[in-house]
């Protein structure tokens, strides 16, 4: 049945989980190109909604004109008008977290839901990481390591969900025997702490939507102060971006709604030891000179 055809089935769906309860409900039924879609379509919603025509086709092992048939199938004018519900899935995604749990039941499949949570988590952790590997301009990382190399002190810079990166970032840099500053004090004295920044130093910030004000009022703070910066968030629209400096755009997969920092802890370590390597790397020439 085709949403739009004169059945009376109406309109295709304008929100993603009425859309994606109908591919679940449908897969099984369409051709089999169409039903490799469906079954990607499910599996990687950020795939659909940032991806591009090309990148998804061969993702999903498919030809793009595949793309093209699937979202007509679903009712849809073309595949950039499916597409464009999968976007606004990011938009609108529920905070209410019992209706996130409730999600779960659909990927169960008779399986206990723990091993099904597992499995969810561990493709969405597979995902995030591969397409950062991929998306990743190595001039970027070339820059941003140089950047944090250079600084006398790296300020690491986050809240919520991102602190666990900051703070494994403190360590990680501990160990390697590079002076840092974990931002996020209980005592409540960032913005005093940060007025020690300067433009020897460096800071390094994440935050991904919705972006801790906390986080942009720092990172607003120290652009201000002319310390170099290292940013890592979800978007070229997003506050953190800095007019100077070195970002990443990283977009972690989910599965119902929850996100691992799987691609951001794998950026962040590459980072940290890239940095100790560019250190010793300058040591050695220092004590080769003398």
């Amino acid at each position: 049945m085709h949403f739009d055809d004169p059945d009376g089935a109406g309109p295709p769906p304008q929100e993603f989980r009425a859309l994606r309860d109908i591919i679940i409900e449908r897969r099984d039924k369409l051709p089999r190109r169409l039903a490799q879609v469906a079954a990607y379509a499910v599996e990687s919603p950020d795939e659909i909604a940032f991806g591009t025509v090309a990148s998804i086709a061969t993702a999903a092992k498919v030809q793009p004109s595949t793309l093209v048939r699937f979202a007509k199938a679903m009712g849809y004018k073309g595949f950039s008008e499916l597409q464009v519900v999968f976007q606004e899935r990011l938009r609108d995604r529920p905070t209410n977290y019992d209706e996130r749990l409730d999600a779960f039941s659909t990927h169960s499949s008779g399986r206990p839901v723990t091993a099904a949570m597992l499995d969810g988590f561990g493709k969405a952790a597979i995902r995030s990481v591969e397409r950062v590997c991929e998306r990743i301009d190595p001039a970027t990382m070339d820059k941003a390591a140089q950047i944090l190399a250079d600084a006398d002190t790296i300020y690491l810079i986050a809240q919520r969900r991102s602190y666990p990166i900051t703070s494994y970032m403190a360590y990680a840099f501990g160990k390697l025997g590079i002076r840092t500053v974990l931002v996020g004090s209980p005592l409540g004295i960032d913005r005093e702490v940060l007025n020690f920044a300067g433009p020897r130093d460096a800071a390094f910030a994440i935050s991904f939507t919705p972006y801790s004000s906390s986080t942009v009022d720092h990172m607003r703070q120290v652009a201000a102060q002319g310390v170099p910066l290292v940013v890592i968030t979800d978007s070229p629209f997003s506050p953190l971006v800095p007019e100077n400096g070195a970002w990443f755009e990283i977009v972690e997969a989910d599965f119902e709604g929850f996100r691992s920092l799987s691609a951001t802890l794998t950026v962040a370590t590459a980072l940290a030891v890239s940095v100790a390597d560019l250190r010793r790397g300058r040591e050695k020439r220092n004590l080769h000179a003398e």
